[in-house]
């Protein structure tokens, strides 16, 4: 049994957790504790902030339980309720009020006697009915009874006191009256104060401002609802009991064009709806998610369902749920709403919310015009002839163009030459016959169907004698098959009787060489595939189309073997091959080829100009997208950052539209990334969100993680620290039964350095002390000496000073540990070395050794400027003055000051530090008119 003592301090630390399950868990456990120990004022204390746990934390139908007993009891012990917590009370009243009514269940009658024990009171304690009237009016409003309207006007005009709701809530309720009755204006005036942001709680501005959602939209506010939209929703997606809200965020998503966006609050938030706070919330969610599905292709995958059928079983779930109010009420005021929602017009036909979807919405319809480049339009391609209408002449014609690997050129060939000649001789027919083989072989990736059809082109050829023809044929009918070793071996036996065939030429020789490259790749044996395509080039083939596809199968295995510079060149080649043959489409290969060799050589600048090549040609789509994110992956490592951007929008774009949620997922860390480089971190923080929710759907652990670990650097970015931090901790935890010491040691590290920014100093020593035996076990000294030197500042502002020096002394013998190796003279550990004597002096200063910190002040200023990191030099000259100051010694530390205040940046922290500190040891000295004039200078610019 835990003690009154400790049930108190329990009570406070819930007090200071964020709202939601956690919190609750922990206030119930107080709550218990209270009951068993008979510690009434903790059981009174305990139902009072239960209560409002409750209702934040998105489980208000608890508090109807935990209110009636404080009610009770305050009835009867009175004398147990000091000021504030009559005051609590009284306020509860509108949780009350406002809570039962989302609950068809519980009977309207209860509601008013609530209401009425609410005026009651009121009146008893002398308190204006401003709240009492405002909570009248949430009832008639909810009933849409005619006396609204009277409620409002006595609302607006009884005075306000400590009991209403806050003056930031209060105009919130207000605006959503005025905008059900389309007086968009005056909610827009009467939001002015709350949107400036003079009047904040928890519910502000998040709660005024999805009021606004439609308002802004409806006068042509549109930028102020793209915020509205972005800030507000941030700020409800984390918390359950604000599931009414988002609903409202899912139907503005739907109502303005932006259903992507609104698929994917939907897929985030449906899990709710199973333990939604309210039965109105779950309601109002249903619609507007039901609404969003109706505006989407019905076929597109939603879960385990089709968008149409989700849909349908939502729509049916509100009105059921609208129904059970109508009943309770008397009326169908609900069902009414419900149904209007169900069919909401569009405010706008596309108004867009993201990054993402402004810069979709700039684009130009059509892939190649949008996402080409000056080199890529500078691209020359052969303008190819008309067709010639001599049907031997247009057979030949439709062979090459396939040769081109111009397949929609080649088809109309084809069929062209079935018009002019329906009924071919035998070898014309045969030749026909392969170009149809050949084709299918392309559109169903070489199945049964492409099989079949070369094997009779085999019987033609055998028919009319032509061996050879009929073993290339054969060939490829192999090739049709899975590849294994059996297949392997067939294919490996026809090529050396097609290459030791009298008939055979360089080009016969060198494609029946090839073909194996192919099975070889799918069995994983890329050496050997290199080896084939070696092959097929020391039969020295003339036929252009062939050597420049030997040229791009080289880079490709080459690319598979992780040989860059060798695939390079292969890839290079390949498209000097192309250029002459007036770049067909298949030189996108090595174009894309050469594109991600050169990325992963680090030459950027040529690897977005390969890509150019490649997004400049009329490919398939595939190709294309995988040109665009190597392209934007290139440009975001360039440091290209809003390049990337553009074209990473434009393939997340394109996978959404096809339903390829992972995919679209992949590229979207990536644009996550690109977005946090270009300074936009909320619309990083968008992205990889979205791409977490995939990931996270898909058991995707190793992407998820991933996503976690940039997020937690977003949130960073954000000032969002309590959410890098959860990040962080849950992503060293899950490490702790991996056999990878030094992830678990960076995210131990940088969990320490986000609990040092927030000052929960004591914690972050923790993780530092953690992190640097982590990075000791795996002889990561570096990173070691890092934590140590973090571990014992973090102490320091801890104020365990005892504890601090004996850190300092644990990272000197490290550095000691250093200084016998080869790496004592490296730059890297000459800084971390002086950063520690500035941080020893920082710890030395608190335990009252100034002239101690003073020299290792002196030390690291020298040390930094040995190695040019002067911005570290001058802090370490300014932390020197302080020592100066603190040992009586003004005259020196004026003049160190006066060497950083000459090079600080102007308006810098450094230089108005200094500039106070200087002034401090001019009036030190007695010149005090002296320290006035640089107090003019430098203080009050």
């Amino acid at each position: 049994m835990k003690s009154e003592e400790e049930l108190w301090s329990l009570l406070r630390d819930a007090y200071h957790m964020p709202y939601g399950a956690a919190q609750i868990a922990l206030v119930e456990q107080v709550m218990a504790h209270a009951d068993a120990g008979g510690h009434e004022q903790l059981r009174l204390a305990s139902r009072m902030f239960a209560t409002t746990a409750y209702v934040h934390g998105g489980e208000p139908a608890r508090s109807f339980v935990t209110f009636s007993w404080c009610r009770s009891e305050y009835d009867k012990h009175p004398e147990r309720f000091d000021a504030d917590d009559e005051h609590t009370l009284l306020w509860h009243f509108k949780y009350m009020v406002n809570g039962l009514l989302k609950f068809p269940a519980v009977p309207l009658a209860r509601t008013h006697d609530v209401l009425d024990d609410m005026e009651r009171r009121f009146r008893a304690g002398g308190h204006s009915l401003h709240a009492v009237y405002a909570y009248r009016y949430v009832v008639a409003a909810h009933l849409e009874d005619p006396s609204a309207e009277d409620w409002y006007a006595k609302w607006c005009a009884a005075p306000r006191d400590r009991n209403s709701d806050c003056a930031g809530c209060d105009p919130g309720a207000k605006v959503d009256h005025l905008v059900t009755r389309g007086r968009d204006e005056e909610a827009l005036a009467i939001a002015g104060p709350v949107l400036a942001g003079q009047l904040t709680c928890i519910e502000q501005p998040q709660s005024i401002l999805t009021s606004l959602l439609v308002p802004f939209v409806r006068t042509g506010r549109l930028d102020e609802a793209v915020d509205a939209h972005r800030k507000a929703y941030r700020r409800l997606r984390g918390n359950i009991a604000d599931l009414q809200s988002i609903a409202d965020h899912v139907e503005f998503c739907a109502r303005t064009g932006n259903e992507t966006r609104g698929l994917e609050l939907v897929q985030r938030h449906l899990p709710w709806l199973d333990r939604a706070p309210t039965p109105q919330a779950e309601m109002q969610f249903a619609a507007a998610a039901a609404l969003l599905l109706s505006r989407v292709e019905p076929g597109l995958p939603a879960g385990d369902a089709t968008a149409g059928e989700l849909g349908a079983r939502l729509a049916a779930r509100a009105r059921e749920w609208a129904a059970k109010f109508d009943e309770r009420n008397g009326n169908a005021a609900v069902s009414r709403r419900t149904e209007a929602t169900l069919a909401a017009a569009p405010l706008i036909d596309q108004l867009p919310l993201s990054a993402d979807a402004r810069h979709l919405a700039e684009r130009r319809p059509g892939w190649p015009g949008t996402v080409g480049s000056p080199a890529a339009a500078d691209l020359v391609r052969a303008e190819l002839p008309p067709l010639p209408d001599d049907p031997a002449a247009l057979l030949e014609r439709a062979w090459e163009l396939y040769d081109e690997h111009r397949i929609e050129a080649a088809t109309a060939a084809f069929e062209r030459f079935d018009e002019l000649l329906p009924d071919p001789p035998a070898d014309m027919a045969a030749r026909r016959l392969e170009g149809q083989a050949r084709l299918a072989a392309i559109r169903d990736d070489g199945g049964p169907a492409a099989r079949a059809l070369f094997q009779e082109v085999a019987a033609a050829h055998r028919a009319l004698g032509a061996q050879l023809k009929a073993l290339e044929a054969e060939a490829r009918a192999v090739l049709c098959r899975d590849a294994d070793d059996a297949m392997l071996a067939d294919l490996t036996a026809l090529t050396e009787r097609i290459v030791a065939h009298p008939d055979a030429d360089a080009d016969t020789r060198a494609e029946a060489r090839l073909r194996p490259e192919w099975a070889l790749l799918r069995l994983e044996r890329p050496a050997d595939a290199l080896a084939a395509v070696d092959a097929a080039v020391a039969e020295g083939p003339q036929k252009p189309t062939l050597l420049a596809e030997l040229a791009g199968r080289r880079a490709r295995v080459f690319m598979i073997l992780e040989e860059y510079e060798e695939a390079e060149v292969a890839a290079g080649q390949a498209l000097e091959h192309y250029a002459a043959l007036g770049n067909p489409p298949p030189a996108a290969i090595p174009a894309v080829i050469r594109g991600h060799a050169l990325g992963n050589l680090e030459r950027y600048d040529e690897s977005v100009a390969s890509f150019d090549i490649a997004l400049g040609l009329d490919v398939e789509r595939t190709l294309r997208l995988n040109a665009l994110v190597g392209r934007g992956r290139a440009r975001l490592a360039w440091g290209r950052a809003a390049e990337a951007v553009d074209d990473l929008v434009e393939a997340v774009a394109d996978h959404v539209s096809h339903g390829e949620d992972i995919p679209a997922a992949l590229v979207r860390h990536d644009l996550a990334a690109g977005y946090l480089q270009a300074g936009l971190a909320l619309d990083a923080a968008e992205a990889g969100e979205s791409a977490l929710d995939v990931f996270d759907r898909a058991g995707a652990q190793e992407q998820a993680d991933r996503v976690r670990y940039l997020l937690s650097r977003i949130y960073r970015e954000l000032g969002e620290a309590e959410q890098a931090l959860g990040l962080l901790e849950g992503l060293a935890a899950g490490l702790e039964d991996y056999d990878d010491p030094h992830a678990r040691g960076r995210m131990l590290q940088e969990t320490g350095q986000v609990l040092y920014d927030m000052d929960r100093d004591a914690e972050a020593a923790e993780r530092f002390t953690a992190a640097a035996d982590v990075f000791k076990s795996c002889g990561n000294m570096l990173s070691e000496l890092h934590c140590r030197r973090m571990r014992a500042l973090s102490l320091r502002w801890a104020g365990d000073l005892p504890a601090a020096v004996a850190a300092v002394d644990e990272a000197d013998a490290l550095v000691r540990q250093f200084e016998t190796t080869a790496h004592r003279d490296e730059p890297w550990l000459i800084w971390q070395k002086a950063m520690l004597g500035c941080d020893a002096a920082r710890v030395y200063i608190g335990d009252g050794r100034p002239a101690d910190a003073a020299h290792r002040c002196e030390i690291a200023s020298q040390a930094l400027r040995l190695i040019g990191a002067l911005g570290e030099a001058l802090d370490a000259d300014f932390l020197h003055a302080e020592c100066l100051m603190r040992l009586g010694d003004p005259a020196g530390a004026e003049t160190r000051l006066r060497g950083v205040l000459g090079v600080a940046p102007r308006g810098s922290r450094i230089e108005q530090n200094t500039a106070w500190m200087l002034a401090e040891s001019l009036e030190a000295q007695g010149r005090a008119e002296e320290a006035e004039q640089i107090r003019g200078a430098y203080l009050q610019q």
